[in-house]
């Protein structure tokens, strides 16, 4: 016996993410939202947006930044698309 016991199941570790719901309510999932979003801009922004690295690098995105599971739930919580990660959709949304 090497001093293991033996009654012991491996359990798998699972990681847990809170996202926001369309109603801007957080949720856990184990599935990575695809997009961010600045709880105080209501701007989304893809998760490899480089203006959120560098916000972040800056240390004062972090606390306001929040997750959604796709681009739908974010534009239906009302967060606006990203001038820069996303040009198109944010000339389209400008126009209206």
């Amino acid at each position: 016996m090497n001093g293991i016991d033996e009654s012991f199941e491996k359990k798998e570790l699972h990681k847990v993410y809170t996202l926001m719901r369309a109603d801007k309510q957080p949720y856990e999932s184990e599935i990575l939202g695809t997009f961010g979003g600045h709880r105080q801009s209501e701007i989304n922004r893809r998760i490899d947006c480089p203006v959120a690295f560098g916000a972040i690098n800056k240390c004062g995105y972090i606390k306001h930044r929040g997750f959604f599971a796709d681009e739908q739930t974010a534009i239906s919580a009302g967060f606006r698309p990203c001038g820069v990660c996303m040009p198109e959709k944010y000339a389209i949304w400008k126009k209206q």
